[in-house]
């Protein structure tokens, strides 16, 4: 199996960015979302990409924001990949000429692979834990084994991963990826270096 994937979201220090590059992260992740803690500026954001070594995959993720100010965002921060976590449609997602994946939250009951098919645009799907009113962030896992096996389109796990509890995740669902952002923090978008370090050598063991 190939190695995992493995993107740090919820960046809000450059420090925090190097920390994770360091630590061997593929990619990572640039909250656009007044209502997270982990919101970051477009001119925040942009500095701390400008700052990243080559070949770091960086990620937007947005909830539901109107199409001029997304547009906005992405005038100002150069970003490889757009991540939606809303109930963005398919033609929604795809209307800015960017490559996206589509995050859908996961709920006993779901029918994954017929959601997943909805977004044959994506380049991949982000399965998250279903709570009410909340897009994502909540640091709570789903039942890892409501995953579909051979899903149409590659999976990044996300939803309540920490050190302790990702090699069993990875073991278990074989995802193309996996997202953390609570489970490696000190506080809420302040990163802990050590868990950042820990995260990434259990998710690829």
């Amino acid at each position: 199996m190939p190695a995992v994937r493995i993107k740090i979201c919820g960046i809000t220090r450059l420090e925090d960015a190097l920390a994770a590059v360091a630590a061997g992260a593929d990619a990572l992740g640039f909250v656009f979302y007044a209502q997270s803690p982990r919101a970051v500026t477009a001119a925040k954001a942009r500095a701390i990409i400008e700052a990243l070594p080559p070949f770091v995959t960086t990620v937007g993720l947005f909830v539901d924001m109107p199409r001029e100010a997304l547009e906005q965002v992405l005038a100002e921060v150069p970003l490889d990949l757009l991540q939606f976590h809303g109930d963005e449609s398919p033609e929604e997602c795809g209307r800015y000429g960017r490559p996206y994946i589509k995050a859908l939250r996961v709920k006993p009951g779901d029918d994954i692979a017929a959601a997943i098919a909805r977004y044959p645009g994506a380049r991949g799907v982000l399965l998250d834990t279903y709570v009410p009113g909340t897009p994502g962030g909540t640091g709570e896992a789903f039942d890892w084994g409501l995953v579909p096996r051979n899903a149409a389109k590659p999976v990044v796990l996300a939803g309540g991963l920490t050190p302790e509890n990702v090699g069993e995740a990875v073991r278990q669902v074989q995802p193309f990826a996996v997202d953390v952002s609570g489970g490696v923090e000190a506080a809420k978008g302040i990163k802990d270096a050590a868990r950042i370090e820990a995260f990434i050598r259990m998710a690829r063991g």
